[in-house]
């Protein structure tokens, strides 16, 4: 049953609680390459379907397209890497410190190919989201990224991959699951095709998670995350 003065919104196969506010979530993504994802999110934005406010996009990689991306739709920039500080611990304050200043609500890891620092992640415990293009645990851990997870894939044999959302914590694709959907592994696929198949459902999918969390429709139980509110229709 929904909360009183909610209504509902039905958004692909989830009927969501939509809470009575105007207050959007303030989201801070990072992005190391092409921000393929990040479009998809700031499209989902400008129809009105992700009620979010990107308030600032960091990268590690100057020449990443995901800057180009921000830049056109006029969300703030940062190029910063942990090489440009003398220790790991710098870095970090460096970071939570332009994230407060910005009122970061949300991180958003959108094709970041750096490990956030353990500080980050003890400041925004349950408040960093990655995509992950395959279903963890199977086919994660350190080194376990692009081509290289499809890649994996097809040399076991498996039947299926997908993509698994989850929050952040201090190991390699190990927070806690918010959202897995499959994406079939066909007998003729190579590492570009499946890759293909499930950005495809990157795209479809990664959004409908970031709505739900910034609806208050997850909550986190420790491994388990919760949709509050909402059924598969």
């Amino acid at each position: 049953m929904l909360s009183d003065g909610a209504t509902q919104q039905l958004i692909g196969g989830l009927i969501m609680s939509q809470p009575n506010t105007k207050k959007t979530l303030r989201c801070t993504v990072f992005a190391s390459g092409g921000g393929s994802n990040f479009q998809t999110l700031i499209d989902k934005k400008t129809s009105g379907d992700l009620h979010v406010d990107f308030v600032l996009m960091i990268g590690n990689n100057s020449g990443a397209k995901a800057f180009e991306r921000a830049r056109t739709n006029n969300i703030p920039t940062l190029h910063t890497a942990p090489s440009h500080f003398a220790d790991e611990d710098l870095y970090a304050a460096y970071l939570i410190s332009i994230l407060k200043n910005v009122n970061t609500e949300l991180i958003v890891l959108a094709g970041y190919m750096k490990k956030l620092p353990s500080l980050i992640i003890n400041e925004y415990r349950n408040k960093i989201v990655n995509i992950h293009p395959a279903l963890l645990p199977a086919f994660g851990g350190k080194g376990m990224y692009g081509i290289n997870v499809h890649r994996a894939v097809i040399e076991y044999g498996a039947k299926v991959s997908g993509i698994t959302v989850h929050f952040v914590d201090e190991e390699y694709d190990h927070g806690p699951v918010i959202m897995q959907k499959t994406v079939p592994v066909l007998d003729d696929d190579d590492e570009s095709t499946l890759a293909s198949r499930v950005l495809e459902a990157e795209h479809e999918y990664y959004w409908k998670a970031v709505q739900a969390i910034a609806q208050g429709n997850v909550r986190v139980e420790g491994r388990k995350v919760i949709w509050l509110w909402t059924k598969h229709a």
